[in-house]
């Protein structure tokens, strides 16, 4: 096996001991009241089109990923949605039932129940049973603090086929992010429950400049725990992880991540442990082949939201990405139509569809690659910029600019509103490279 190459970490000594002990910067609960969150939370909804075309008819959800409750045993430091409080109009049990069958209906071939946290919502169990009564196939992901034994035997009794749990560093930086001293034992006894009880278990990272040095202990640990996958992404700054830009990679960081990365890969293919890398993770560099292998094409592609993907939020909104803003991009609630129709009329979950050119800006504009990747992540360049088409995260894009001697970085411009899934407002700026040893001007400026 190749050696495992060591991260250089983008953070000096003492501007990790300062971030890793920095305080929250907005209190908890941040979840809105129940009265804005059920009158002026997302707006009104936009109507169906009055007919499904052939394209619609054609692009079927294989997967969904699924919100099941916004609350959560964790207040974690980088959660999109802001979990902590259940939404005050949550699906009930049967309410969720019903949506299952929509979904087997519609041709869904996993369900991957999320949260907040599943299994503090009081039906779960029955959501799982109901999943694979219907021929799909049941995976959750969980943080894992109160993934006990019996809650562990439950899950498998029910018919949870894996579990995913969030492991996002080493002890200390995974505390930090996760906001609960404990939680990484807890996430370690949880893939230790789930196992003894018969179940598959992976372990999820998000990738920021807390841990990106901390990506080797991880993968130490995927043996140790007997994980058959790994799950890899970027920090996205929504919710929670905007108020702290300072945490997130900056573009330039890429390059010191993608060799890791793919050296991390390799690593996994030879355990028998399949690295997945995330959507906003990519694109076009010289690592793609090893990333994407498990790909057709073995290298990304556009946007699949309202393609192959749903994502649903646990109020019964429907969007095409689970983590996209809700404001915006909620095509429906099963409430009102049926997930057939806001499926194939909704214009939110119609736009991956209907992309063309015209949506790319910026340096996307003019990219080699542009008329495949079309932009990159959604979720990254909305997340940024309030629109898609322009993704800084790009390797190929960043290693463009380190050619032309220089350097792309994101600066906060505006705090978020501290809604789930908001978002903050970001400009890009161009640096020079020249003079060595540059400080960090997002440090200096947020």
């Amino acid at each position: 096996m190749k050696p495992l190459e060591e991260p250089s970490d983008p953070l000096d000594q003492e501007t990790r001991v300062r971030l890793l002990k920095t305080p929250r910067p907005r209190s908890l609960p941040i979840l809105p009241s129940a009265e804005n969150t059920k009158s002026g939370f997302r707006g009104p909804l936009p109507p169906l089109a009055d007919e499904a075309r052939d394209i619609d008819r054609e692009c079927r959800p294989i997967y969904a990923v699924w919100e099941l409750t916004l609350a959560c045993d964790l207040a974690c430091r980088h959660c999109g949605s802001r979990a902590g409080a259940e939404r005050p109009d949550e699906l009930g049990t049967e309410e969720a039932k019903d949506l299952v069958r929509q979904m087997a209906d519609l041709g869904i071939r996993e369900v991957a129940l999320i949260g907040g946290e599943v299994y503090l919502h009081d039906g779960w169990l029955e959501v799982v049973r109901e999943i694979r009564a219907c021929g799909m196939q049941s995976t959750v992901v969980t943080g894992g603090r109160g993934m006990t034994k019996t809650r562990a035997a439950e899950a498998k009794a029910a018919g949870v086929q894996s579990v995913a749990v969030s492991i996002d560093g080493c002890r200390e930086t995974h505390d930090r992010l996760r906001g609960f001293s404990g939680s990484y034992d807890a996430a370690i006894a949880a893939l230790s429950n789930c196992r003894q009880a018969g179940m598959q278990v992976a372990i999820n990272t998000q990738i920021n400049r807390l841990n990106l040095i901390d990506l080797p202990h991880i993968f130490q640990l995927l043996s140790l725990v007997g994980a058959h996958g790994w799950q890899v992404q970027l920090t996205v700054p929504v919710g929670r992880a905007a108020d702290e830009p300072e945490v997130i990679l900056q573009p330039y960081d890429l390059l010191e991540l993608f060799p890791l990365l793919a050296s991390l890969s390799e690593a996994c293919r030879a355990g028998r442990i399949k690295m997945m890398v995330g959507n906003n993770i990519g694109y076009y560099g010289p690592f793609e082949h090893i990333l994407r292998r498990h790909a057709v094409e073995q290298h990304g592609e556009s946007c699949s939201a309202g393609i192959s993907t749903l994502g649903i939020e646990s109020n019964g909104d429907i969007k095409g990405c689970p983590s996209l803003p809700t404001e915006s991009w909620v095509g429906g609630n099963i409430r009102r139509e049926k997930l057939v129709s806001i499926w194939q009329r909704s214009r939110p979950l119609r736009h991956m569809r209907d992309r063309t050119d015209q949506e790319r800006w910026g340096y996307c504009a003019s990219c080699y690659y542009g008329e495949v990747c079309r932009g990159g992540c959604t979720w990254m360049a909305t997340a940024l910029f309030e629109k898609p088409g322009n993704n800084p995260y790009c390797h190929h894009r960043a290693l463009e600019m380190q050619k032309m001697g220089k350097r792309e970085r994101v600066v906060r411009t505006r705090e978020a509103e501290g809604l789930p899934f908001d978002r903050a407002s970001f400009v890009i700026e161009t640096d020079e490279l020249g003079d060595l040893g540059m400080p960090d001007p997002i440090l200096d400026r947020v």
